[in-house]
């Protein structure tokens, strides 16, 4: 196992290089430049800041050293300049979004996992019933609404009708996750954004579940398992469950690498201050330092939540072995 985890750690160097030279090739073949003063809405910076710019971060130079003076620039972290907020660091914006953007994705991959299973599986025990019918239909309802949709039916029914929960996150300012006196006063902030980005996924895992189960539910070992006896729930989360979390293990790694990097729509609605309005302003803005080192996080994180997902075969599955 620990072989095995070196290994895949290990290729994930070529694996970010080999994304870092696509991401930097397809930026610069782009048309138009951050720093061209002819661009629309690209930079109001004056000649001689375009310049240095250009000079610090090697765009003057040719493109096989920009490329080589990238990656040094990102090894240590620095991703230059923002093109669109000319006074911010890429590496500060990062720092101050992304741990809220991971905070929102990761209370949605809870909401959606912890809801998904349990209706997956009711679905799956309670097969070809009015039970089953209505988880299913409830699923593909949910998993059809677009996230912006069921968003505003949120604020719209939640926030304004009943009156219940907030709409926008007006203390975002304060962003303290360590804190208990934040929660204490912001925990209701985070309940509608977290239903409006889980929704999606929990529909996906619990079709997943259901499908899953319903397959293992019909083997030889489960006759087996309850002819010996054993309870029903005992074979449905001893047996069954175990062997059924495999494929949808297999999607949670990259719905996790989805929500966990922002989302601008979400964010957009309910004013969290998140990556992904970040990274939506940087494509309209051509601002290419934000959009690779968003796209990179992206990559890196899912290429560290598939190692994840592979280390979790082996414990739900002990046929499963890594040499």
């Amino acid at each position: 196992m620990l072989r095995y985890t070196a290994e895949r750690l290990f290729w994930m160097i070529p694996t970010m290089l080999a994304m870092s030279l696509i991401i930097f090739l397809v930026m610069h073949a782009t048309p138009g430049s951050p720093l061209d003063p002819q661009a629309l809405n690209a930079n109001p910076l004056t000649r001689e800041a375009q310049e240095k710019l250009a000079a610090k971060y090697g765009l003057d130079k040719p493109l096989h050293e920009q490329f080589v003076t990238y990656l040094w620039n990102v090894v240590h972290l620095d991703f230059g300049v923002s093109y669109v907020l000319r006074d911010r660091e890429v590496s500060q914006i990062i720092g101050d979004t992304f741990p809220i953007s991971l905070l929102l994705g990761t209370f949605a991959l809870i909401f959606s996992t912890t809801i998904g299973l349990a209706l997956g599986i009711i679905a799956a025990v309670r097969q070809n019933t009015w039970i089953d019918y209505l988880a299913t239909s409830l699923s593909m309802t949910v998993v059809s609404t677009p996230n912006f949709v069921l968003g505003i039916l949120l604020i719209v029914v939640l926030a304004i009708g009943l009156d219940i929960l907030p709409i926008a996150m007006t203390v975002a300012a304060t962003f303290d996750p360590w804190s208990l006196d934040y929660w204490s006063k912001t925990w209701t902030f985070w309940v509608l954004p977290t239903i409006a980005l889980g929704a999606g996924p929990l529909a996906t895992i619990a079709r997943y579940t259901r499908a899953s189960m319903v397959d293992v539910i019909r083997s030889d070992f489960v006759r087996t398992a309850r002819a010996k006896g054993l309870l029903e729930r005992g074979v449905v989360l001893r047996h069954v469950l175990k062997n059924a979390l495999i494929p949808v293990v297999t999607i949670l790694g990259p719905q996790f690498a989805a929500v966990g990097t922002g989302t601008f729509v979400v964010e957009f609605l309910f004013s969290i201050p998140g990556m992904g309005k970040f990274f939506v302003t940087s494509m309209t803005g051509r601002d290419y330092n934000m959009i690779m080192a968003v796209l990179l996080i992206y990559g890196f994180f899912l290429t560290i939540m598939n190692i994840l997902v592979d280390l979790v075969y082996g414990f739900l599955d002990p046929r499963i072995r890594y040499g």
